[in-house]
């Protein structure tokens, strides 16, 4: 544990789009140092030196664990399969652990994470930084005051591309094994925001369709889910990585016993609705804008508040903003969505 008010060193493992934005936020921030890197991928090392000098690049997290190096935090940048065992490692080697979306792959894996953080007395940070879009935090701020009375409806709506410059051949991206779906790799940031608002589902049913994805992923690329609100009321998720050539939405829709509202944008980046009884919609701050990968993008770049709610908790013992029991919340709900796909002739 880091002392209260020292900078609480990262180690990065995985250092591709993801990985590289959480060691630039980690160099950048007051509060923090970034002590080593870990990725498999050799040639990274000469952009790495440039960016990021005197910062050692370990090869894999063992032979980091071995260098006897000091830090209070790993963060987890890799592909999804490898989530869930290298936070159990990174718990196990004494540190707390920011682990990227999805924490992990089955609900069973998620449950393990838990039960080494607890063992450990150690803390897991979930990255789901769609929760600091300022519509995001508005949203949930309306429902915990009562604003909405009782919930009737809830749409989201999330229809992305990904296509073949996504899905390269060879890559862990599209297989399910190591990829998992759409729903963890694209669309968790949004089943995250409809538990961390509304709470849990129930009642769920679903049809999974596969429209232009045959020969890119081993897993449908649409879907549409109802669902029942445990807190009352029902929902939607409809989704789809078909979208042809870039984004175009993703939108939540809530019709309410005291009006009816709805966010949008490629990324719930705005407030295109509010009608609510004895209400004035404030102003909001800006959102940031999206993640930008050249030929695609993914969701709003709040991955600086992540940073910063990791240092302020360690430092403070403030509250984690998505903790490792939200992140296996998810991991279950996702499970249970995915348990009703019919199994593939090859199964």
């Amino acid at each position: 544990m880091a002392d209260s008010g020292a900078a609480v060193r990262f180690v990065i493992c995985g250092v591709g789009h993801i990985g590289r934005r959480h060691a630039a936020l980690v160099a950048r921030h007051p509060g923090a140092t970034l002590v080593a890197l870990v990725d498999t991928d050799a040639a990274l090392a000469p952009a790495l030196a440039t960016e990021f000098p005197g910062v050692p690049l370990y090869s894999t997290l063992d032979e980091y664990f071995r260098s006897g190096s000091d830090a209070d935090v790993l963060t987890i940048a890799t592909p999804n399969y490898q989530h869930a065992p290298q936070a159990i490692a990174g718990l196990r080697a004494g540190l707390h652990v920011v682990v990227e979306k999805p924490m992990a792959l089955c609900k069973v894996d998620a449950e393990a994470i838990v039960h080494a953080a607890a063992q450990m007395n150690r803390l897991v940070f979930g990255v789901m930084q769609n929760r600091y879009s300022p519509p995001a935090a508005w949203l949930k701020q309306l429902y915990e005051t009562g604003k909405l009375g009782q919930v009737y409806l809830v749409q989201l709506n999330c229809f992305w591309n990904r296509d073949a410059r996504y899905y390269r051949p060879g890559g862990w991206r599209g297989t399910q094994a190591q990829d998992g779906g759409t729903l963890f790799t694209q669309f968790s940031h949004f089943v995250d925001l409809l538990y961390w608002v509304f709470g849990d589902v129930t009642n769920i049913s679903a049809r999974f369709r596969d429209f232009n994805h045959q020969n890119l992923t081993e897993f449908e690329d649409s879907g549409l889910v109802t669902f029942d609100l445990v807190r009352g009321g029902s929902g939607t998720l409809q989704y789809s990585t078909a979208v042809w050539d870039r984004n175009l939405e993703s939108s939540l829709t809530v019709v309410a016993e005291h009006g009816s509202l709805r966010l949008g944008g490629q990324y719930l980046d705005k407030v295109d609705y509010c009608h609510l009884r004895d209400y004035q919609l404030p102003p909001l701050p800006p959102t940031n804008p999206a993640n930008n990968y050249g030929s695609y993008q993914g969701s709003a770049a709040n991955h600086v508040q992540v940073i910063e709610n990791v240092v302020d908790t360690i430092q403070n013992r403030s509250c984690a903003t998505t903790n490792a029991l939200e992140g296996l919340k998810v991991v279950e709900i996702i499970e249970r969505i995915y348990s009703l796909r019919q199994p593939s002739a090859s199964d």
